[in-house]
């Protein structure tokens, strides 16, 4: 049996490039809160909110607390004791945190991250301004890292 070719019209001309499309990705996720709708659907995060809410899902997460995937999230809330007077520690967390949002959320490129103590408090105030890859809008996250019970 014989192979036949099938050629488009692109093929033929070398010249001239070839058509290139791109297709535009929304982003969606479920809203965390789980609040229902009237019409008993659960309401949706879209784009940037839903980026949003999955960097703030793996900054709270410690290691060892997803089934299956031992070493997802940030892992901060174990660092909530150490000695926050060494500038290192600072320089080391914005580094995991920078590293962990890179291999685990590839929509968001991080831009700036920030972490301050509250050592009164046992807490950890973490600032993450990052661009959405898709839509290259800027969006800054403020969240608080505190003991659970």
């Amino acid at each position: 049996m014989a192979v036949q070719k099938s050629l488009s019209l692109e093929d033929a001309n070398l010249t001239s490039p070839s058509i290139v499309g791109y297709r535009s990705r929304n982003y969606s996720d479920l809203d965390l809160t789980f609040t229902p709708r009237t019409t008993g659907d659960v309401f949706k995060k879209l784009d940037a909110a839903a980026v949003k809410q999955s960097v703030k899902t793996i900054l709270q997460t410690n290691h060892y607390e997803r089934p299956f995937n031992p070493f997802f999230g940030a892992n901060i809330r174990s660092k909530l004791f150490d000695n926050y007077t060494l500038e290192e520690n600072a320089v080391f967390m914005k580094n995991d945190i920078s590293k962990v949002l890179r291999i685990y959320e590839p929509r968001a490129e991080v831009l700036d991250v920030n972490v301050s103590a509250i050592p009164d408090a046992n807490s950890l105030s973490v600032t993450v301004k990052f661009r959405i890859v898709n839509t290259e809008e800027i969006v800054v996250l403020d969240t608080t890292i505190s003991r659970i019970r």
